[in-house]
């Protein structure tokens, strides 16, 4: 089956692209069009702080402190109901490993907003745009319904009916935090390759993406034996994930997949299993247009 009928059978819009690190396969779906970046703006964040480390600009065990005020809700730090204090290394860890927010706020307000942008301009991704950190994205959400404080917000947003959630900058590509799915392969291949700053900084995030917790989506549709490394994106009806499969004969291919469901639902199974599925699929497509091209795994069918 093709990521589109993958996608269609889900009930959702699909974006994708995936490239073969050793070639020059690839294959894809819409991969140039805008897409919303959602969690996913945790890897260029960490990357920053990882060649900030390396230069010695920063020092890994230097510490945060997360407090009532800094908590934006959700896993990790985010969802302490008391103060936490942490080291920045280990505020990269639960950024990446369980999306924490929190962490992220605060690695934000220490690497500079400036700084990561200017990391996405030297590694060529001119169509990633970061307007800033996560409880920014939240910020603008709040704006858009007139919410007078976080408390009205966290009051009036579950309410809401589903086309005023959809109206918000957060949901809009052209309006929040975004990318394509190509400029997110570039940056994996960057990453996987060492070019995206000293190799030691690429390890490190190389090594926090392979302890990410959620497993559901891309790495549940490859066998035990491939290696993956990845970070999840979700965002009310934006489901995505970015990362690379890397099989025991050597063969790597970097692979980045967005959706958008019409459903504010929380819970959707079946389309975190089309994230999978649709990159396998698209790694399948790469092997079958280049037969010299190796690849090991069962069959997603036709």
């Amino acid at each position: 089956m093709t990521p589109g009928k993958i996608f269609e059978a889900a009930g959702v819009r699909g974006w994708l692209h995936a490239r073969c690190l050793g070639c020059t396969g690839e294959s894809g779906l819409d991969p140039d069009e805008p897409v919303v970046l959602a969690s996913v703006v945790k890897v260029p964040l960490v990357l920053e702080l990882a060649r900030q480390v390396a230069a010695g600009q920063l020092d890994p065990a230097d510490r945060l402190r997360v407090t009532a005020a800094d908590r934006l809700g959700g896993t990790g730090t985010a969802g302490c109901a008391d103060d936490v204090e942490m080291s920045l290394r280990d505020a990269a860890f639960f950024a990446l490993s369980v999306s924490d927010n929190t962490a992220a706020d605060l690695l934000f307000d220490r690497v500079g907003l400036d700084n990561v942008r200017s990391l996405l301009r030297e590694l060529g991704l001119t169509r990633t745009r970061v307007i800033g950190s996560p409880r920014d994205v939240v910020a603008t959400m709040a704006e858009d319904i007139g919410a007078r404080d976080a408390a009205d917000f966290a009051r009036r947003f579950p309410a809401l009916p589903v086309a005023e959630v959809f109206a918000t900058r957060a949901l809009d590509p052209l309006r929040t935090s975004a990318t394509t799915p190509r400029d997110m392969t570039t940056l994996l291949a960057a990453i996987a390759g060492d070019t995206a700053g000293p190799p030691e900084a690429c390890r490190w995030i190389r090594q926090l993406m392979a302890q990410q917790v959620n497993w559901h989506r891309l790495t549940a549709a490859f066998p035990p034996q491939v290696r993956v490394w990845g970070k999840t994106g979700s965002l009310l009806a934006v489901r995505n994930e970015i990362g690379v499969a890397e099989y025991p004969d050597g063969a790597r291919y970097a692979v980045a997949v967005f959706t958008r469901a019409p459903t504010l639902e929380s819970r959707l199974p079946d389309v975190d299993h089309a994230i999978g599925e649709a990159a396998r699929a698209a790694i399948e497509q790469i092997v079958h247009d280049r037969p010299n091209t190796t690849f090991h795994g069962r069959s997603t069918g036709s």
